[in-house]
């Protein structure tokens, strides 16, 4: 399979080290990338977005493979691993580039998107409105290096242990029939 085959979904759930932790371990996801999205300024920092003032949000860029895994799937995960009624807001990580948002890639992607959103809310899943912001995706800036496999790499750093671990397993608890089966 070569990377043309595979489809590209871009979300904003909080932290994108916690994001890129838990889709790396989905079936069907080839690729994960942490970086920014939705902003105004070019190639920006991570400084620069911890900011508020470029407009971008922590996001992950995840490749996939349609054959193995839908994007109604990814989002169906994606609902699930944040609180997206919390405006700008995930735990203790407070600001726009923190917010909920789908980045859609194409027309489908939208359609599909909106389904998604109005079925949580109409579930009435979460007691108060879902906030998450569904827009088209215009660039997607790669974070520094230091950024990919975040978790992988620190597991036992703060941060990691107390906010990426538990998301992880609640993550792995209620969608073990959806993992990279061990090689």
């Amino acid at each position: 399979m070569s990377n043309n085959d595979l489809e590209t979904a871009v979300l904003g759930a909080g932290c994108f080290w916690c994001v890129e932790a838990i889709f790396q371990d989905l079936q069907g996801v080839k690729f994960v990338t942490p970086g920014y999205s939705g902003g105004q300024s070019p190639n920006p920092s991570y400084q620069a977005v911890c900011t508020g003032s470029t407009g971008h949000a922590e996001v992950a860029k995840i490749e996939f493979d349609p054959r193995l895994i839908s994007f109604a799937d990814i989002l169906e995960v994606f609902w699930s691993i944040h609180d997206p009624t919390s405006l700008n807001r995930q735990g203790a990580d407070v600001g726009t580039q923190y917010r909920s948002v789908i980045f859609f890639a194409n027309e489908e992607q939208e359609k599909i998107a909106v389904r998604s959103k109005r079925i949580l809310q109409d579930e009435g899943r979460f007691e108060k409105p879902v906030v998450t912001e569904i827009k088209p995706l215009q660039a997607f800036y790669p974070a520094e290096d230091y950024h990919s496999n975040y978790f992988k790499h620190n597991p036992e750093q703060a941060y990691c242990k107390a906010v990426i671990e538990p998301k992880v397993q609640k993550f792995k608890k209620e969608f073990s029939d959806k993992l990279k089966k061990e090689s």
